[in-house]
C-alpha cells in the first residue's frame, strides 16, 4: 500500500488560474459521476485536461480523479464541466433506484451501529 500524502489544496493564485477565475461548474458532477474520455490529450492542452483524459480511459469517479490530481473536488468539476462542453469527456450519473421502501430500517441500523461499538 502507498503511503498516503496530503492534498494539495495548491496555492489560491494556483487554483484561480487553473480555473480561469471561475468558482463554479455549470454542470453539477455528483462525487460519484463516472467519467469517460471521449479522445485522447492533443498537444498544447492544459496539463490538467490532459491528465483527466488519461485517467477516464476507463469510467472514474469524480473523486477518484480529485484524489489523482491532488486538487479539490471544486476545481475538478470546473474542469470536468471545460472538457464536457468541449465533447471530450461523457458522464453517467448514479441511478437513484432505492426506493423508501427498499431502505433498511433505521432502527436496525441502530441497532447495528450500537452492535458495531461495543465490538
Amino acid at each position: 500500500m502507498t503511503p498516503r500524502r496530503p492534498v494539495d489544496t495548491g496555492a489560491p493564485d494556483r487554483l484561480y488560474t487553473v480555473t480561469g477565475g471561475r468558482s463554479r461548474a455549470a454542470d453539477s458532477f455528483d462525487l460519484v459521476t463516472l467519467v469517460v474520455s471521449e479522445s485522447r490529450p492533443t498537444p498544447g492542452m492544459q496539463s490538467e485536461h490532459a491528465r483527466i483524459l488519461e485517467l477516464c480511459s476507463h469510467p472514474t469517479a469524480v473523486v477518484e480523479i480529485a484524489a489523482e490530481l491532488s486538487l479539490p473536488v471544486t476545481v475538478v468539476r470546473i474542469l470536468l464541466d471545460d472538457l464536457r462542453v468541449m465533447g471530450r469527456i461523457t458522464a453517467r450519473h448514479p441511478r437513484v433506484s432505492a426506493s423508501r421502501a427498499e431502505l433498511p430500517d433505521s432502527e436496525l441500523l441502530k441497532e447495528v451501529l450500537h452492535g458495531l461499538r461495543k465490538l
